[in-house]
């Protein structure tokens, strides 16, 4: 019963860590009076359209004028902003934690939707086929090699492999992802430099995958290059950490083998910190990649993120903000309950 009543406290407590990130990011639009600013900005870009399709009707200057001002209150009223933003923002922050989204007021769906449901279910696949397969590669190459060079300590394998995990995980992810597109997609032509399909795409299913798989080899091999050396690194310095503790070499001591000393008392305890930045790894990776998803045009929920920051979708940053936490407070809660099962040392009182 102790387990389940910790388990329960946990969610609360993680279920309070979203609702504090809403309500900062709330005071952070408000109060600084970003907000007000980003909806003064996308109403003046409304009006001055509507002045130029006005103007082609409407000869009389102050006739337009009065016409403009009209609309401009209208849009006012509309976008809420004849109200404070401790008014405004609040109601958007609970609407999203009712799930209810809302719409876009700027960005649109491939398939011409303003609801943000729509236009996130349609980003959330492109996101988990090149991030997510990214972070799974780097995942298994980088904790073999990082258990394999724990047993190496010292050795020239062992050298090699962590000055080129230190050069991976300090190279600049824009940076690869360009010279990757200047050596196989413009010297070589062996990938395209970028987007999901050819154009036009192929009409065949088998050759429509094929032609997205295509697509996605170069940034996938981006993302791993630069991520690769930290899942080694990281992993390597576990390992070798608890290696190192007194009840390793007692076992070690008492005749057992290597193996059955590595799987046992290494490994197992090695599992809970790994696992963490494996599940942590996993549901960042559904956040997509902002900087690789904009340098190869992939529309996936990084790339999302950027377009609502540019076309200035206050409705659209709320919501994304609310997945991104609601993303990671789900993982944290996922590894309370499986370091219950993984580590025996934990207990709850």
């Amino acid at each position: 019963m102790g387990i389940w009543r910790t388990l329960a406290i946990k969610g609360v407590t993680l279920a309070a860590v979203l609702v504090t990130v809403l309500l900062l990011l709330v005071v952070t639009l408000g109060a600084t009076g970003l907000s007000d600013r980003l909806l003064g900005a996308m109403i003046g870009e409304e009006l001055r359209g509507l002045r130029q399709k006005l103007a082609q009707r409407i000869r009389d200057p102050d006739e337009l004028e009065q016409a403009i001002e009209v609309q401009r209150q209208e849009l006012i009223k509309s976008y809420g902003l004849d109200k404070p933003w401790y008014f405004r923002l609040p109601s958007a922050v609970w609407r999203v934690l009712t799930l209810d989204l809302g719409s876009a007021r700027v960005l649109r769906s491939f398939t011409g939707s303003s609801r943000i449901s729509d236009i996130v279910l349609e980003r959330l696949p492109n996101s988990v086929l090149l991030v997510t397969t990214a972070m799974a590669i780097s995942a298994s190459i980088g904790l073999f090699l990082g258990v394999k060079l724990a047993t190496k300590v010292g050795s020239r394998l062992d050298r090699v492999i962590s000055y080129l995990s230190a050069a991976s995980n300090a190279t600049p992810t824009w940076w690869v992802g360009i010279i990757l597109i200047l050596a196989l997609s413009f010297q070589l032509r062996i990938f395209p430099p970028g987007g999901m399909y050819s154009a036009p795409p192929p009409t065949d299913q088998p050759g429509r995958l094929l032609d997205l798989l295509w697509h996605a080899a170069m940034p996938i091999l981006t993302l791993v290059v630069v991520s690769v050396g930290s899942w080694t690194y990281v992993t390597r310095t576990i390992v070798l950490n608890i290696a190192q503790e007194d009840f390793v070499s007692v076992a070690r001591a008492k005749g057992l083998p290597e193996r059955l000393v590595m799987r046992r008392h290494i490994m197992r305890v090695a599992a809970p910190p790994i696992l963490t930045n494996v599940i942590l790894g996993l549901a960042g990776s559904l956040a997509g990649a902002i900087l690789t998803e904009t340098v190869f045009n992939w529309p996936g929920m990084g790339r999302l993120y950027y377009d609502a920051v540019l076309a200035l979708d206050e409705a659209v940053i709320i919501a994304l903000t609310f997945m991104y936490t609601f993303l990671y407070v789900a993982a944290r809660f996922v590894l309370e309950v499986l370091y219950v099962i993984l580590d025996p040392r934990v207990r709850y009182a």
